[in-house]
């Protein structure tokens, strides 16, 4: 389930691309989570299908993106607004094989952290079909954000990424399974 307003879901609804978004609070300072989330590179720490982005000497970056069946899309994104400590949007360019755009906003919620609100837009590779092959493998933008966010906001208060593997990491260890 979407977080993104009613008024822009039905617009997206009405013929423009999805719209996807998601709003957590996070216990950490607006001017701690903008400073992370302008660092790109390492949005592949909490981002599950990010291999990598890179930066060009224009500013814009480069996200090589897992996709379904073992593949991988590229997005250029260049940021098209940046208001420091409150809001990162950005849009992809036109060689991108995803066309997005969308933001990320910071709003000081006193004592309690912060809200992090990210709201997108996208049309996926290969349209529609595209659309709900991505959604098969877990690959769809909108339950990606929920995802991302999620683990966002573990790694800016933990520190560190939770996952689901067994208590020794070993994939051959099953944590259901008796160890006798």
């Amino acid at each position: 389930m979407s977080e993104v307003p009613a008024w822009t879901l039905l617009k997206a609804v009405q013929g423009d691309r999805p719209v996807v978004g998601k709003t957590l609070l996070i216990n950490r300072r607006p001017d701690e989570l903008y400073a992370q989330w302008k660092n790109f590179p390492r949005f592949s720490d909490f981002m599950e299908n990010v291999r990598a982005i890179e930066r060009d000497e224009l500013g814009n970056s480069r996200w090589t993106i897992k996709a379904p069946a073992g593949t991988s899309v590229t997005l250029i994104t260049r940021i098209r607004e940046d208001i420091p400590d409150r809001k990162i949007a950005w849009e992809s360019l036109p060689e991108s094989d995803i066309k997005t755009k969308g933001q990320v906003e910071f709003q000081d919620a006193g004592d309690r952290g912060t809200l992090v609100s990210l709201v997108m837009s996208y049309d996926p590779p290969g349209g529609r079909i595209g659309q709900l092959a991505a959604k098969l493998f877990a690959r769809e933008p909108n339950i990606q954000v929920r995802h991302d966010l999620r683990r966002f906001k573990q790694l800016m208060e933990t520190g560190e990424v939770t996952t689901n593997a067994s208590p020794s990491a070993r994939k051959s260890e099953s944590p259901t399974e008796s160890r006798v």
